[in-house]
């Protein structure tokens, strides 16, 4: 039998540190990717951040919900926003290691849909809210209006973490250990796969 690749889904708080966790796994293991990320909103001028996405009409996504072909998919502030089925499984019968940041409920729709041994889900925890609200702060100014929505919505993506099969601690001045426990975590499913 082939040997079968694995999806790595992180999910976390909003400024829980998973798109700079996920930036140094991606220099530091080459093989490993990230599938495209397919939405409706707007592009911005950033080149990079256009990298990541595949934009598309509203109109192409409900086509492609309809087919059902989104691995998962979620709309936000009127935006759509998913992963393309055929991507990840193409990926996973190549035998690769993949890895995408994923809302709470792309993770719980995914998992509904690969099976066990492919997929692994990693929450990240970055402490309390007074912790996090700290660090969105630093980071810029915000209305308590943002800040309750952050806040709400924190508490909701908090409901995962027990469901996920790994957690990564990056509280406040711990970066280094979190980036080390996600190394190994991404080491362990590379192993795991190549000796599969």
């Amino acid at each position: 039998m082939a040997r079968r690749g694995k999806l790595i889904l992180i999910s976390g708080p909003t400024g829980s540190g998973k798109g700079t966790l996920m930036k140094h796994a991606l220099a530091r293991f080459p093989t490993v990717f990230s599938p495209q990320s397919y939405t409706t909103r707007a592009r911005r001028s950033d080149a990079i951040e256009n990298a990541h996405y595949t934009f598309i009409s509203l109109e192409e996504f409900k086509e492609k919900i309809a087919e059902g072909a989104f691995l998962e998919w979620a709309e936000f502030s009127g935006n759509y926003y998913g992963t393309l089925r055929a991507e990840v499984e193409k990926g996973i019968a190549e035998g690769r290691v993949m890895f995408k940041e994923m809302e709470v409920q792309g993770v719980r729709q995914a998992r509904a849909l690969l099976p066990k041994s492919e997929l692994l889900t990693v929450f990240i925890d970055a402490g309390s809210w007074d912790e996090l609200k700290q660090r969105a702060l630093a980071r810029e100014p915000m209305s308590d209006d943002i800040l309750e929505k952050r806040r709400l919505r924190y508490e909701d993506e908090l409901t995962f973490m027990p469901e996920a099969d790994m957690i990564v601690h990056n509280h406040a001045g711990k970066y280094a250990e979190a980036e080390a426990t996600f190394e190994t975590i991404i080491e362990d499913a590379l192993k795991e796969v190549q000796n599969s």
